[in-house]
């Protein structure tokens, strides 16, 4: 009977890694095809499409990034300060919101409980927004209006450190550090966020992506060239690509239509921007799995 138990278990860890196999495969051939589709000839993208081996390499949309070279070092500078700007005061003030709503002999948790859940479920619209953010708040063609509206703190990530801290932080801990006369603000700087790595870590893996991946606030409240995010600098790039590639203009030039990288700037562009995020998420990987998969129980 153990031997057949034994039997049954191999078999089920292989069907579990081949399931793994193909959803990493799932995940790591369009970051393969998207790459080489950056550093194939154009003509061969127009002709064949996309491949896994391009016969004819051309870097002509790395060298077409190449001439904005400036342009993207900036965004690239502006989109580093609003990452990690935004995703350090998000990780200070969601946690000041989680533990209280974590903590039973907090009266009014669950009023405060209900306005965070509220916001998952509605909001008042792109106009208000854009008219509290730039008639009231004057944040429109500033650094804050990248920072600020809709990235800085999220209902979600408020429900997963609360679930987090109500199921790993012991109530006989804190308890034992008032007797010995600790304070509030002393616990939670000293205590408990000390504890909660993996999930600060998994809600800053979160914020810290939201914030590169953005590109609707600098489409909303930015309008100065100088200060356009990655995202949006990138956006612009390729709308001047297209433009160019079917102007009347550049039809007529024919030679300058032909050597234009339309399709595989795309890939290119693709690639400048996720390089980053792909570099830092193994560092981030074993606290990101540890973290949701704790602060997803519900508490």
């Amino acid at each position: 009977m153990a031997n057949v138990l034994g039997k049954g278990e191999k078999i089920f860890q292989v069907i579990i890694h081949i399931c793994l196999v193909l959803l990493a495969a799932c995940a790591i051939i369009p970051v393969w095809v998207l790459v080489s589709g950056s550093i194939t000839g154009e003509q061969e993208l127009i002709l064949k499409g996309y491949s896994f081996f391009p016969k004819s390499l051309s870097a002509d949309a790395y060298k077409y990034l190449f001439y904005k070279a400036s342009e993207i070092l900036r965004a690239y500078g502006i989109t580093v300060l609003i990452t990690v700007v935004g995703t350090s005061a998000s990780l200070l003030i969601t946690p000041l919101l989680a533990y209280p709503l974590s903590r039973k002999d907090f009266r009014a948790r669950n009023v405060f409980a209900f306005l965070v859940f509220f916001t998952m479920l509605f909001n008042g619209g792109i106009v208000p927004s854009y008219i509290m953010w730039t008639q009231i708040f004057h944040m429109k063609n500033t650094i804050s209006a990248l920072i600020l509206p809709g990235l800085l703190m999220n209902g979600f990530h408020v429900i997963l450190m609360k679930n987090y801290f109500a199921q790993n932080i012991p109530v006989e801990l804190i308890e034992a550090a008032k007797m010995d006369g600790a304070g509030e603000f002393r616990i939670f700087y000293k205590m408990v966020l000390p504890l909660s790595l993996p999930i600060m870590a998994t809600v800053g893996l979160f914020v810290g992506i939201g914030y590169w991946n953005d590109w609707t606030n600098g489409l909303y409240y930015i309008t100065n060239p100088s200060l356009y995010s990655l995202q949006n600098l990138l956006n612009r790039i390729l709308q001047d690509v297209q433009f160019l590639s079917s102007s009347t203009l550049t039809q007529a030039a024919g030679t300058v239509n032909t050597q234009m990288p339309s399709v595989s700037i795309r890939m290119a562009i693709s690639v400048v921007g996720i390089l980053p995020i792909m570099v830092l998420y193994p560092f981030f990987q074993k606290y990101f799995v540890k973290g949701i998969a704790i602060g997803a129980v519900k508490g």
